[in-house]
């Protein structure tokens, strides 16, 4: 039997972490461990997952533990524990808090896989046994993805398994974000498409974690699957697991939208300085492109009367990408 490690990072959801603990609670894989790293929240989080850990976990020989960033980082606490609970004490983004859980797992020594699962997700019973055995079943796969379809409507589909990335304008388009309904395509005409598995749903081997490294801490938000792929590229293959489901609530936290009207200022300033920052580090030669995609996202808000994010997208072309003041 693999372990896995089941990385769920809360920021100011805890409504939404304990729907998703839940589900997980109910998964037919039984060799898991749960790590929820808390990313500094400004409300009560810390305490109402407490007060959830005590009531549906702290009983008979299912336990739960309490650590601070960094006695997880260096693997300390009880190897009984089901689930393991980070207070990671600030906002370290979603490559540093994630990665919190993920030095966790490797320093524990038992982790054979790492199950990077967003807090506003719910996962049907056979979502992790899927994707383990989609692994198993492609050994140059490096990580797994899932079918991500929305929560609100069950029928729709966000993405599966990943994501295509088209490099001269450093855009992605999910896969199957068009279709509806319940019948999936074969996952290895979908995996042939993939450029990177979609972060709300991830799995990856500890092998690739050891090998490759963790996630880039610098993007803070957005970009980090990409990244962490072209780091292992020509050496490792994607895979996808159509059975595996999870239901997505897409960026209850941080105003993720693909409307700009709805758009926070944090998401599109994360989404356009990571745009700029990947292609310069890995495909420099599209950065003319790349730009001038930005002017055109920068007309589009000032045509909406978003004078906030267009007055940022213009301080980040200016200032060639570097970082702006985020209010």
């Amino acid at each position: 039997m693999s372990r896995v490690y089941i990385i769920v990072l809360n920021w100011n959801g805890w409504k939404d972490t304990i729907e998703c603990l839940e589900s997980l609670l109910l998964l037919t894989f039984v060799d898991f461990r749960i790590v929820v790293c808390d990313n500094g929240s400004l409300d009560d989080s810390v305490e109402r997952l407490r007060e959830w850990c005590e009531r549906a976990i702290g009983f008979g020989s299912v336990n739960w533990q309490e650590l601070n960033r960094t006695v997880a980082e260096n693997g300390g606490g009880s190897s009984d524990a089901v689930l393991t609970f980070v207070v990671n004490g600030s906002n370290l983004g979603f490559g540093g808090g994630t990665n919190v859980g993920l030095r966790y797992a490797l320093a524990r020594g038992d982790a054979d896989f790492c199950w990077l699962l967003n807090n506003d997700t719910v996962v049907e019973t056979l979502a992790l046994a899927e994707m383990v055995q989609r692994l198993i079943d492609k050994p140059d796969a490096s990580m797994c993805g899932s079918t991500v379809r929305e929560y609100g409507n069950r029928s729709r589909i966000q993405a599966l398994g990943g994501a295509t990335y088209y490099k001269w304008l450093g855009v992605a388009w999910h896969i199957g974000r068009t279709i509806s309904g319940d019948v999936l395509p074969d996952p290895a005409l979908v995996e042939k498409k993939m450029d990177y598995v979609v972060g709300a749903s991830l799995l990856v081997r500890s092998a690739y974690l050891k090998d490759v490294g963790l996630l880039a801490e610098e993007y803070f938000l957005y970009f980090e699957e990409i990244d962490w792929v072209f780091r292992g590229q020509g050496r490792y293959s994607l895979a996808y697991a159509p059975h595996s489901i999870v239901y997505h609530k897409v960026g209850a936290s941080i105003g993720t939208a693909t409307n700009p009207l709805r758009k926070s200022y944090q998401c599109d300033y994360y989404t356009l300085r990571n745009r700029l920052l990947f292609t310069r580090r890995y495909c420099p030669f599209a950065l003319p492109g790349v730009y001038a995609g930005l002017v055109g996202e920068l007309l589009v808000r000032l045509l909406l009367g978003r004078w906030d994010l267009a007055g940022m997208i213009g301080r980040l072309l200016w200032n060639g990408g570097s970082e702006v003041e985020i209010p």
